[in-house]
C-alpha cells in the first residue's frame, strides 16, 4: 500500500476513505454520517470530517438534511434518468469526435480493458468502466464535454457501482460483460466511421438503461 504524499492533508485522507466506502457500498444509501462517529471510527478530529463531508456533497455523494445532518446520497430512479439522459447526450457525440484519434491509437482503451479483465473487485470494475469512457471523452478534444463529464463522474460511479452489484447478484458476469462490450467499442473505433462510432456508443449507453428495472427491484 502506498504511503500518503507529504502534502496530503487529514481532510484529503478522510475524503478518500469515505468516498471509497460509499462507492464500494460499505456505507449504505441513506446512512447517517454523524461527524463525531465518523471521526472516532477514522481516528481523526471532527474538522477534517466536516471538510470531507462538504467535499463529498459537492461531488454528489453526500446530502445534508434541513437540520444539517449528513447522509449518504440515495440516488432514486429519477436521478438515474437524469444521469442517463446526460450520458446519452454527451458520450455519442464524444465518440464521433474521438473516432479519428482513436482509429490511429486505441492503446489506452486496450490497456484499460486488460486491467478490467484482471479486476478483483466490483469497485475496480466500476472505476475502470468509467475510466474507459473518460478516455474517449479526452480523445474527443472537446474540453467542455470533458468538463461536463467530470461534473457527473462521482454520481455516475455511485450509480454504476450499485448497478454492477445488482447485476453481479443475478449473473456473476459483470466483469466479463464489461470487457466484452468494451472490446466491441474498441473494434468500432478501429474499423468504423465516426458516424457509426457515434451510433454504436448510443447503443452502448442505451444498454445501460436496461439495468434500471433490476435496481428498482433491489431497492
Amino acid at each position: 500500500m502506498s504511503l500518503p504524499s507529504p502534502t496530503t492533508t487529514r481532510s484529503d485522507i478522510t475524503v478518500s476513505r469515505l468516498r471509497q466506502e460509499i462507492l464500494d457500498g460499505e456505507i449504505s444509501p441513506g446512512h447517517l454520517l454523524a461527524e463525531s462517529a465518523v471521526a472516532q471510527r477514522l481516528g481523526v478530529s471532527r474538522v477534517p470530517v466536516r471538510e470531507a463531508l462538504f467535499t463529498l456533497e459537492r461531488e454528489g455523494l453526500v446530502e445534508f438534511s434541513d437540520t444539517g445532518r449528513a447522509y449518504v446520497k440515495d440516488l432514486t430512479p429519477h436521478d438515474f434518468e437524469e444521469l442517463y439522459v446526460l450520458r446519452l447526450a454527451l458520450e455519442p457525440v464524444a465518440a464521433r469526435l474521438a473516432a479519428p484519434a482513436l482509429r490511429e491509437d486505441c492503446s489506452r482503451l486496450e490497456k484499460n480493458i486488460k486491467a478490467t479483465s484482471k479486476a478483483t473487485t466490483l469497485l475496480q470494475v466500476t472505476q475502470l468502466d468509467l475510466d474507459f469512457h473518460e478516455i474517449i471523452l479526452e480523445a474527443s478534444g472537446n474540453a467542455r464535454l470533458l468538463k461536463l463529464w467530470h461534473s457527473l463522474r462521482s454520481e455516475l460511479e455511485l450509480w454504476l457501482g450499485r448497478l454492477h452489484r445488482s447485476k453481479q447478484l443475478q449473473t456473476r458476469g459483470t466483469r466479463a460483460e464489461t470487457v466484452s462490450s468494451h472490446h466491441g467499442v474498441v473494434e468500432a473505433f478501429k474499423t468504423k466511421s465516426p458516424t457509426e462510432c457515434e451510433r454504436l456508443m448510443r447503443q452502448h449507453i442505451l444498454s445501460w438503461r436496461e439495468w434500471l428495472p433490476t435496481t428498482e427491484v433491489e431497492a
